[in-house]
């Protein structure tokens, strides 16, 4: 594997003839990281990983690793491992051949090329499909013969962009962990494009939320899920629930969040005054005499929980994930947890 301290991203933009995909992007990754660019399509988390592939220049800005400005290379003196969406394997070689594909391209002796195959094959296990053609494999094991091609050549970095997107939801599950244990086993860094925020928890040492071509929150997935800085990164990070309220901070690090019939608790600082307040549907709690009044709308059964409409008083919604059923029409009260609630300054929500 070969050996960087850093990869750093300086202000790097990249502009359209209608539009600006990426401005100024400062971002810096350390060797064995696992990091990833998470955002709504069209966000600018593509444009970022082309631009570091050195597959789209940059209109400003520089790319440096470990000090040494790699911006104006090409993408073959860069030398990085790519993983696409849609595989991009050699229809018409097997297994093997598609693997062995970087290495000769790079002289490397034919020994040495058939011994690091075969430890690829066996690291991704398909070292009984190695002379199987890429169409007589399933989606998941095409997706691990592109990880160990891009992984075979020993980059310094490995590109991964939406790599699951085509899977099912149960194959998506088990090829995050697949990615994750071969990123540990190979000792690889990593730069993850995607927009499903369970993908960039599971997976990532650090998350980036990025919003029009913009880097919104740069944090550890525990900081991004409990601490979303935005309205917008809680919107991504799976706050659906979103109330207009009036804020009142007590100084000592408690916030009131009301709204017509519906009084919140919340921890954190937040200007008084009119603010919104957001928390997950897994956050709201059936409660006693005390809790906030609503009526159960329209329950869905998801499995192992339901998640249901619950109509305000002053009709407005909140959805709300149970372990117990519930049935449309009933009258409930429920509570959230302080700690789970976010509030945002009205004016500085979306900032």
């Amino acid at each position: 594997m070969q050996n960087f301290g850093e990869l750093r991203l300086d202000r790097i933009s990249r502009h359209f003839h209608t539009h600006a995909a990426l401005r100024e992007l400062d971002l810096t990754i350390k060797a064995g990281e696992f990091i990833s660019l998470l955002g709504p399509s069209g966000c600018g988390k593509s444009t970022a990983l082309n631009c570091i592939a050195g597959l789209l220049s940059l209109t400003s800005g520089e790319i440096r690793l470990d000090g040494k400005r790699i911006d104006p290379l090409p993408p073959e003196q860069r030398g990085f491992g790519m993983v696409f969406q849609n595989y991009a394997l050699f229809p018409h070689m097997s297994v093997r051949r598609n693997i062995a594909f970087g290495l000769e391209m790079r002289g490397i002796r034919r020994a040495e090329v058939n011994q690091r195959v075969e430890k690829a094959l066996k690291l991704v296990r398909l070292d009984n499909l190695g002379d199987r053609l890429p169409g007589q494999l399933s989606g998941g094991q095409q997706q691990r013969v592109a990880i160990a091609r891009a992984a075979v050549i020993e980059p310094p970095l490995v590109l991964m962009d939406e790599p699951l997107s085509n899977l099912d939801a149960k194959l998506r599950i088990e090829m995050r962990h697949e990615i994750r244990r071969l990123h540990n086993e190979l000792g690889l860094t990593t730069i993850y494009v995607t927009h499903d925020q369970d993908e960039a928890l599971s997976l990532s040492d650090r998350i980036v939320v990025m919003r029009d071509g913009v880097k919104r929150q740069e944090g550890t997935p525990e900081e991004l899920y409990q601490r979303p800085a935005t309205l917008d990164v809680a919107l991504f990070m799976g706050f659906r629930n979103v109330l207009d309220v009036n804020a009142r901070q007590d100084g000592v690090g408690r916030i009131t969040a009301e709204s017509g019939a519906v009084r919140l608790g919340a921890l954190g600082q937040a200007p008084s005054g009119p603010a919104i307040a957001a928390f997950r549907p897994d956050d709201v709690l059936l409660a006693g005499e005390e809790g906030q009044p609503a009526h159960v709308g329209t329950v869905e059964y998801c499995g192992r929980d339901w998640l249901a409409d619950l109509t305000l008083p002053d009709g407005r919604t909140v959805l709300m994930r149970s372990p117990h059923p519930l049935t449309k029409g009933d009258p409930i009260r429920f509570t959230v947890p302080p700690e789970r609630v976010r509030v945002f300054a009205g004016e500085e929500a979306l900032a």
